[in-house]
């Protein structure tokens, strides 16, 4: 379970983009409902504005949902493709050696930093 991530209480999806959707209403100020498709209609439609990212058009930021490979559970696993770069951060009484990981289907911009 340590690299299985979940689309997390209530149905939401996780911070990760996907898509592009089309906008069918908005909801209130700050919320909106998506056309999501068929595989995930057992998620909640209606997203805040600040879980949602612009779609600039780019085909090569789309990424499709059978490359992610969701699973009946709404969960997916998440691989580590490469270590991009390490380090050691001194607290008072230890040292925490962590390295940056770039996970598949992100970009380099999204890796993450794991504790050893």
């Amino acid at each position: 379970m340590k690299s299985v991530m979940r689309f997390g209480k209530k149905g939401k999806l996780s911070p990760r983009y996907i898509g592009p959707y089309r906008i069918s209403k908005r909801v209130v100020n700050v919320a909106y409902e998506l056309e999501l498709p068929q595989e995930l209609a057992v998620v909640h439609s209606v997203f805040h504005i600040f879980m949602l990212k612009k779609c600039m058009g780019d085909p090569s930021l789309i990424i499709q949902i059978e490359d992610i490979g969701i699973k009946d559970s709404l969960s997916y696993e998440e691989i580590p493709v490469q270590i991009l770069d390490r380090q050691v951060r001194k607290l008072r009484i230890k040292e925490v050696a962590s390295v940056k990981v770039l996970w598949r289907n992100q970009f380099v911009e999204e890796a993450t930093w794991e504790a050893k």
